[in-house]
């Protein structure tokens, strides 16, 4: 019996960030990131449940500055839209002054 070798798992392509959504759930934080070519990565933020909704967007902002940079080699921005209901936010992510975005 031919066995195929083993390959290498890539990490995944995550998309260029362009939104966040953030809500408030009993279960903890959730999140959902809007990229610029139509994907959107999904999940839970790890924070705890209690955490303060500034303090839940501060650690969504910085998770999604994170993969911009470790996936994209990019600095974004996060700029929170006024919240239009108590428990859900969103922000635009867009590339930070003076970055260079390779296409």
């Amino acid at each position: 019996m031919v066995r195929r070798k083993k390959e290498k798992r890539k990490r995944p392509a995550w998309g260029v960030p362009k939104g966040v959504v953030l809500l408030a759930t009993p279960e903890g934080w959730r999140h959902s990131i809007l990229t610029m070519e139509g994907g959107m990565l999904c999940g839970r933020l790890n924070v705890p449940i209690d955490t303060d909704p500034q303090d839940a967007r501060a650690a969504s902002a910085r998770m999604v500055t994170e993969l911009a940079r470790d996936f994209h080699d990019i600095a974004v921005e996060v700029s929170w839209d006024p919240p239009q209901e108590p428990w859900s936010w969103t922000a635009q992510v867009t590339p930070a002054v003076g970055t260079v975005q390779d296409g």
